[in-house]
């Protein structure tokens, strides 16, 4: 999981925003939209790497800036049209969940999520490439996600097979890595597209990793908690 600025280079430092609540913010939660979509927010809970519950999430839910959240529910709808959903794991994320991730890099004793997460790296090389003290996340325009396929009847969705894991440290995970499978480049083709069509763009180094344009407030970064 490379936390960067929505994949841009950014001069100027950001600006943190005064707001103590989502509603100050204009962060509105997706189910507010689609009241059924699929979610497995990931800093909730302790599947993640850091391997514990981060700073700020008080709640397992994505919250986004108004306008993001909107188009984001059209490309749901539009999926479904295709027997497709989205499968989201992290929208708006706190500024403090940043400065959560920056400690646990530090920490070169804890490697509890090594095998899934980093498997090919040492730890030490994770700060500044792959973990930095700003994410484009805490602009709440950015989301993490993958695909589901759902059928008629009573059965659950598939997740669609994308060739890593959320969260995977390493060049596997960028969009359009070599040594995919055919079916596993149709699917990461499928999420572009459709994110593509809705106004979001990818950002290469990580297949699931997607920000809306023009953002809304590209300038300012918010640590309200998610609850």
């Amino acid at each position: 999981m490379l936390v960067v600025i929505g994949g841009i280079a950014h001069a100027e430092h950001p600006t943190l925003s005064p707001a103590k609540t989502a509603a100050a913010a204009n962060l509105v939660d997706i189910r507010s939209l689609v009241p059924d979509i699929a979610e497995d927010i990931k800093y909730a809970g302790s599947d993640n790497f850091v391997g514990a519950p981060v700073d700020g999430y008080l709640a397992p839910k994505c919250l986004l800036l108004r306008p993001v959240a909107e188009a984001l529910a059209r490309v749901e709808h539009e999926l479904r049209a295709q027997h497709l959903r989205l499968k989201i794991w992290d929208c708006y994320r706190p500024a403090r969940a940043v400065a959560n991730f920056v400690r646990w890099a530090r920490d070169l004793d804890d490697q509890r999520t090594k095998p899934k997460h980093y498997p090919t790296l040492d730890k030490s090389q994770l700060l500044g490439d792959y973990i930095a003290p700003v994410s484009g996340h805490s602009r709440g325009a950015t989301v993490d996600l993958t695909l589901e396929r759902c059928v008629a009847g009573d059965k659950p969705c598939e997740p669609l097979e994308m060739g890593t894991d959320f969260d995977y440290f390493g060049t596997r995970a960028n969009t359009d890595t070599p040594g995919l499978t055919s079916r596993q480049r149709e699917n990461r083709a499928l999420l572009l597209g459709a994110m593509e069509r809705g106004g979001f763009r990818n950002y290469p180094m990580e297949w699931w990793h997607y920000t809306f344009t023009p953002e809304p407030t590209p300038h300012t970064i918010y640590d309200v908690p998610v609850q």
